[in-house]
């Protein structure tokens, strides 16, 4: 099953599973609405925090440049919030218009937008904590092993994983 071919993903669904198109957007969907109940809430927490920090006693603590990470940081979680949100709006817009499969294709676009910008968001985080407890060399550390981690975790696993395991289907 490869992304790029989604054609032979759909064959196999239907000769595997014996799922029809409809039933596979619907699982899809489904799929793809647990996920985003899995980020929203954090995503939503981390902005939310962010929000209240320049109204701290501390915020003076710092300097230019760690605002200027600071509101970039900022953009990135609530960038990360409209897009992991999102589906939910395109849901109710496209409701009854028998459209399910543009609203899996938009939602998916934006789950990846959404996950993205998180990762960045949470590495601006890392480095405003790690600067503000311990300096700007710590922060820049703490702030490239956190890139790295995400970076790892969520992009080159997932892509080993689908290059090492992915099964030879037959072109229909």
């Amino acid at each position: 099953m490869d992304a790029d071919h989604p054609e032979q993903d759909q064959n196999w669904d239907r000769r595997e599973r014996g799922e029809t198109e409809v039933e596979r957007l619907d699982r899809n969907w489904n799929s793809l609405l647990q996920e985003l109940r899995v980020v929203q809430t954090g995503v939503q927490l981390l902005t939310g925090f962010l929000l209240t920090l320049p109204f701290q006693a501390r915020f003076d603590v710092l300097g230019d440049d760690m605002q200027a990470v600071y509101l970039v940081t900022v953009g990135c979680s609530v960038a990360a919030t409209v897009l992991l949100i999102a589906p939910v709006g395109l849901h109710r817009l496209l409701f009854r218009r028998h459209r399910l499969s543009v609203l899996v294709s938009a939602a998916h676009r934006c789950a990846y937008g959404g996950l993205l910008l998180l990762g960045l968001a949470l590495t601006g985080v890392t480095v405003i904590i790690f600067d503000a407890v311990a300096g700007t060399a710590a922060g820049l550390v703490a702030g490239v092993c956190a890139l790295a981690l995400f970076g790892f975790s969520w992009l080159v696993v997932p892509v080993m994983l689908r290059i090492r395991n992915a099964p030879e289907l037959p072109v229909s």
